[in-house]
């Protein structure tokens, strides 16, 4: 099956980095990626882990902060793509896997529903030719972004059950009339609705003083699953991903790099005050991804004009890299 090209605003750039030889002994992930050039489709997804090569993925830039403007917050999360990119180029490069970039959808006209739709259409085609999808947000209206395409692909439409968990400390259920970076799950659980299928979501991270009880009721009737921040040990996070992982069939993870502590993400929208500590968070990560039903996932809310030592950038990076191990 050959498959079509894929529309972007930016196409992919060169990356840069450390350069310590050529040979795969000096190997870092700027050497590494090269730009996606849609072909013969790899292995598809099939929902469980299996003995078959891992198979590769693709970088997409969601590059929107119009979703944080509507939504209130510290603008500035269009950036973060070439941030993250940044900070992943000088990475030794470990993995198994190829890696590709497929460049960027950019949201520079206030039409963020537009942009989301492009990304969608592309997320969807990139899923459906057997990559692993990974974009790297923009605000975290990236989610619904990611959502589109998700559930536009192959293997959601043919049945199998999606689970999207999120590590955030927001529920992010806003019931507002213009969608923003606080609407994307009730979006997804309105449209999840409307296509006969329940919506299996659950979150990792939540900040009891940052949620409203009117959101805490919308979780609730919603039948959200929830691990507030105060009781993320490492015990108590795996025990509640692997409970909901044995529910799903595939898995959409979606990180919102405010889950963690101020002092290891400042360069957020909305910085945490208390945060789930980075090796919970590692670990979550790394528990999803050997779950063998991980079909997309996303990063969102780095805010560059807000980083210290780009210090949230190389924590988004090194958490990509776990997921693509």
């Amino acid at each position: 099956m050959v498959l079509p090209a894929l529309t972007v605003d930016v196409p992919p750039q060169p990356w840069t980095g450390r350069f310590d030889g050529d040979g795969g002994e000096h190997r870092r992930w700027w050497q590494a990626v090269s730009p996606y050039a849609p072909g013969q489709t790899a292995a598809a997804p099939s929902g469980s882990a299996t003995d078959a090569p891992p198979r590769p993925a693709v970088v997409l830039g969601f590059a929107s902060d119009e979703g944080v403007r509507r939504n209130k917050g510290r603008t500035g999360a269009a950036l973060a793509p070439a941030a993250i990119r940044a900070a992943l180029g000088p990475l030794a490069f470990h993995l198994d896997r190829a890696v590709s970039d497929a460049g960027d959808i950019v949201v520079s006209d206030g039409n963020m529903e537009a942009g989301q739709a492009r990304a969608g259409q592309a997320i969807a085609a990139m899923i459906d030719a057997g990559r692993l999808t990974v974009v790297l947000g923009g605000g975290h209206e990236t989610a619904y972004a990611s959502y589109l395409g998700v559930a536009g692909s192959e293997a959601v439409r043919g049945g199998l059950r999606l689970g999207i968990l999120n590590l955030d400390a927001h529920f992010d259920l806003r019931d507002e009339p213009r969608p923003s970076s606080g609407t994307p799950f009730l979006q997804m659980a309105q449209a999840e609705a409307a296509a006969g299928r329940d919506f299996r979501y659950a979150v990792v991270g939540i900040s009891e003083p940052n949620n409203t009880r009117a959101l805490f009721g919308t979780a609730e009737r919603l039948g959200v699953q929830y691990l507030l921040d105060e009781d993320c040990t490492a015990e108590r996070a795996q025990a509640f991903v692997a409970q909901f992982l044995e529910g799903v069939d595939v898995l959409y993870l979606t990180i919102d790099l405010d889950v963690l502590p101020a002092s290891t993400a400042p360069g957020v929208s909305a910085p945490a005050a208390f945060g789930v500590p980075l090796p919970v968070i590692s670990a979550v990560c790394r528990q999803a991804a050997d779950s063998g039903k991980l079909l997309h996932l996303d990063v969102a809310e780095l805010n560059p004009g807000f980083d210290i030592d780009g210090r949230t950038a190389k924590v988004a990076a090194r958490l990509v890299n776990t997921l693509l191990r």
